[in-house]
């Protein structure tokens, strides 16, 4: 199997350094930028895997950066921020990144993130037919989804989630389970995670497609 390419994007030279070093060690190849344009020209110019962004870089900002990849090809974000911003992470998620670390991390948190998110890929790109949800066709093996026979564009996450629900009709998942199963994560933290996520789908999609739990979680409704 070809060696997996991430693009590492951080102004701070160690920390971007450090990045790299324990990717190279877990069989990444890994290229570097250190600002908004160049980071945007590393993506197109390397065709990366997945992308680890920092939210604050000189040129413009980490969001605008991943606003820019996300409209070329979707490809799984991981951001990096200075600090546990409510607003900077709501952002950062309906921009299109698919998972956050607050600085400072440690690299075995990062890498252990980054497994996560190409494994889901790789598993998604592995399954098979199309479901239709009335206007709404979602096609796995390509991954992508149309609506009245238009195509719109989901982040990797939000495609992962919309299958995952979508594979359970009239369900009510919690919260917990969906970061479980979609995300990976087992310690139950990052509701809001979710949150922003079925409301990106509500906006690209129709408010009506999920219906809210109070308290609970969420369930997809099929159209009558």
């Amino acid at each position: 199997m070809n060696e997996r390419r991430v693009l590492v994007v951080e102004d701070e030279r160690t920390i971007a350094e450090s990045i790299a070093v324990r990717l190279r060690a877990e069989g990444f190849t890994v290229e570097i930028a250190a600002d908004g344009p160049s980071a945007v020209a590393q993506f197109h110019a390397a065709q990366p895997d997945l992308v680890v962004l920092d939210v604050m870089l000189p040129g413009f900002d980490g969001l605008e950066v991943c606003r820019r990849i996300q409209a070329d090809r979707p490809v799984p974000v991981l951001m990096l921020t200075a600090r546990d911003d409510e607003t900077d992470l709501l952002v950062g998620l309906a921009v299109g990144a698919d998972d956050y670390l607050t600085k400072p991390f440690s690299m075995r948190e990062l890498t252990a993130r980054v497994h996560v998110l190409l494994r889901r890929v790789e598993r998604a790109a592995a399954t098979p037919p199309a479901i239709r949800l009335g206007d709404i066709e979602i096609n796995e093996a390509e991954r992508r989804v149309r609506r009245a026979g238009s195509d719109v564009h989901l982040t990797p996450t939000e495609f992962d989630l919309l299958v995952h629900l979508a594979g359970r009709p009239r369900t009510v998942l919690p919260r917990e389970r969906l970061l479980a199963d979609v995300w990976g994560w087992g310690d139950g933290n990052g509701t809001r995670t979710v949150d922003s996520h079925i409301k990106a789908l509500r906006r690209k999609l129709g408010a009506d497609l999920i219906r809210t739990v109070h308290g609970v979680g969420y369930a997809l409704e099929l159209p009558l």
